[in-house]
């Protein structure tokens, strides 16, 4: 039998073990899911013949490395700062890997070994990044094999509580790592170009500085920009396009008031506050605010961001019961950011029968026989319940898809590498339309940058 070792038995891998198990008997496949909780692990395995759970610390040289040599195919299913420890394994012992994390410089410098020993190291192939990348270069290199050239392209993506299960008025869950949410576009200046410009925004404006998007049957969307577009220029092979814009999806409003914790500091990461534990909700709260004899919290919370009594955005604040006394943060020398992250997690943790989605959204602008052209292509996937989402679906099918591909010899490109080649993006995408995850495109002249969609 074929060995598949998968490391990280996290909600992410809900629908990648699914699939694997499935495919076990008619492809010859067995399962060791490794995980730090054993009890976790076999949850996932279920007693499947196919299968086994393991005990597994990655950071365990002995207890890793055993895996790995007992493997053909390593699946790393945790944070990406754990990536390494088993991608040198399977340089040493000759494993093909698979990861849905960005590559970094540290995973980019095994791309020799990787090639010399006849391996496949395929990193970004989960939903964003992954999904993301296959969708555009499918029509990216449609175009480009029409005699079209590229003019533009934007992409978004939002993982978001499904409509069904929005009950908050942040129209808001989370659906994956919350830490990343609550950090999210700071280490930098976001970096794009818009009609032939470099353009840049640094975090404290980045929240009032949102497009609008519009999905059938889904509504109207807000997005604001990445950190980094610039680096899909040499990726996709831009290299001359006049705007290029990547970005994350949000419910229109959200931008808006999650700039209020922006303005106040508390997404803040780079330092701790003493005796954090100890502090309640509203202690938190008012950390930020000005010292006054007579002034409530609330009230200096208000003068602060100038919002009246009446606002939406104080109603906003008001149901994530940030002025609680009773309720204590529990966290020893914690950050503001992971204090905040904590309040938010009180409220926006999918409850049981909740249903999470995937939005996708891709803008290409092009030249074709001296006139310019426009498609819009856009995907939603609604989860099914807490544990199944759109998001371990979308994560996690492309991921088992990939694997299997690599160990039927039907990826030949070896080395480190993401899903942007016919030979990966082509099967995977007409697999997934299988199973719900599936574009729909739009026509229609070319619009360009537009001024009236933009906010802030």
């Amino acid at each position: 039998m074929r060995n598949i070792l998968v490391i990280g038995a996290g909600r992410s891998a809900t629908s990648l073990i699914k699939y694997l198990l499935d495919k076990s008997q008619s492809e010859n496949l067995f399962i060791t899911l490794g995980d730090l909780s054993l009890e976790n692990a076999q949850k996932f395995v279920q007693g499947h013949p196919n299968a086994k759970a393991i005990l597994l610390d990655v950071l365990d040289e002995a207890q890793r490395q055993d895996a790995i040599k007992s493997s053909d195919l390593v699946i790393s299913m945790l944070p990406a700062r754990f990536h390494m420890e088993a991608a040198k394994d399977c340089i040493a012992f000759s494993k093909h890997l698979v990861t849905a994390s960005y590559i970094n410089d540290e995973m980019q410098a095994l791309d020799e070994e990787a090639k010399e020993k006849g391996l496949v190291f395929m990193n970004e192939i989960g939903v964003d990044p992954g999904i993301d990348h296959m969708s555009a270069m499918q029509v990216i290199d449609r175009i480009r094999d029409g005699g079209g050239k590229m003019l533009l392209f934007e992409s978004f993506t939002g993982g978001l509580v499904a409509p069904e299960s929005d009950d908050n008025l942040w129209h808001y869950k989370f659906t994956w790592n919350p830490r990343n949410v609550v950090l999210a576009g700071q280490g930098g200046a976001a970096k794009f170009i818009q009609e032939g410009t470099y353009k840049f925004i640094p975090y404290h404006k980045l929240f009032r500085r949102t497009e609008f998007l519009d999905i059938d049957d889904y509504g109207r969307f807000e997005a604001y920009a990445n950190r980094n577009s610039l680096r899909y220029q040499s990726i996709y092979g831009l290299q001359d396009i006049l705007t290029l814009y990547r970005g994350t999806m949000r419910r229109v409003g959200f931008s808006k008031a999650w700039n209020m914790f922006v303005q106040m500091g508390m997404t803040d990461d780079g330092y701790t506050i003493p005796n954090s534990e100890k502090l309640s909700y509203r202690d938190f709260v008012n950390l930020f605010l000005p010292y006054s004899p007579t002034d409530s919290v609330e009230l200096k919370m208000r003068y602060a961001l100038k919002i009246d009594q009446d606002d939406l955005m104080w109603y906003k604040l008001m149901e994530l019961d940030l002025f609680n006394n009773e309720k204590k943060l529990g966290i020893e020398n914690a950050s503001p950011a992971k204090c905040l992250q904590k309040i938010l997690m009180d409220k926006w943790t999918l409850n049981e029968d909740d249903k999470d989605m995937i939005v996708m959204y891709h803008k290409f602008g092009y030249e074709l026989e001296g006139k310019k052209k426009q498609i819009d292509s856009n995907m939603a996937l609604i989860g099914e319940d807490q544990i199944h989402t759109a998001m371990a679906k979308s994560v996690g099918l492309p991921v088992a898809m990939a694997a299997l591909r690599i160990l039927n010899k039907k990826i030949s490109t070896l080395g480190v590498q993401i899903p942007i080649t016919k030979e990966v993006y082509e099967p995977i995408l007409k697999e997934l339309n299988t199973h719900g995850i599936s574009f729909k495109e739009h026509f229609t002249d070319y619009l360009g940058y537009n001024p009236d969609n933009i906010m802030g």
